[in-house]
């Protein structure tokens, strides 16, 4: 796994493969400004099949436009709740910024429960509302490790002031959805340094 970070609000982009040698790759969240990315997949001669959105907000989509006119084959993942954010910038938040993004509707509308096999690498998709409606926490059990997007930091969890927020729905999804994998299990969250659900359990001031 690698984790490029991204733009002005510094998203965590990831980059998986199946092994460090496998040339395919699947993406999740290419942040706002994509041009480092793209540099980095170019370096390392990698091609994504696919890139998976953790939700819809601009700093973390705003990147496929660059991505899709480079790898036109690759398909894109969201969440059915957030599937208009794609395509409205007043719901994805691009509009209160100044400058209006849109990505053009994605390839795949996932559900909760899902699983995405793409470029050698297996996620399960965890229905995670509370920062957007249809954010999505992304679990790949067998590494031990749980993309966590903007639901859950270190030693902090995701902002429910934006449109379609919600505290109580956000709290219910960290101790629902998250709280219940091994202590032990990586989390690599949206923006900031990864953590584990272990020491989330014990010193995140919102959840103890």
């Amino acid at each position: 796994m690698d984790c490029l970070i991204l733009g002005a609000f510094q998203t965590n982009c990831y980059v998986l493969r199946a092994s460090a040698t496998a040339t395919e790759c699947l993406i999740i969240d290419p942040g706002l400004q994509a041009d480092a990315l793209i540099d980095f997949l170019d370096r390392h001669e990698l091609k994504p099949v696919a890139t998976v959105l953790t939700h819809g907000h601009a700093d973390h989509m705003a990147g496929v436009t660059l991505l899709r006119s480079s790898f036109p084959d690759m398909t894109l993942h969201v969440h059915r709740l957030d599937a208009e954010m794609l395509v409205q910038p007043e719901h994805n938040l691009s509009a209160f910024a100044g400058e209006l993004v849109t990505t053009g509707p994605a390839d795949v509308l996932l559900e909760d429960g899902d699983i995405i096999e793409q470029a050698g690498v297996k996620l399960q998709v965890l229905h995670t509302p509370g920062h957007t409606p249809g954010g999505i926490c992304l679990y790949a059990k067998d590494e031990g490790r749980v993309f966590t997007n903007d639901t859950l930091f270190a030693e902090s969890i995701g902002r429910t002031d934006f449109p379609g927020g919600s505290m109580s729905q956000l709290m219910k999804s960290i101790k629902e959805k998250l709280l219940v994998l091994p202590d032990e299990t990586e989390v690599c969250p949206g923006h900031g340094p990864t953590t584990t659900i272990g020491r989330e359990k014990a010193h995140n001031p919102f959840l103890i």
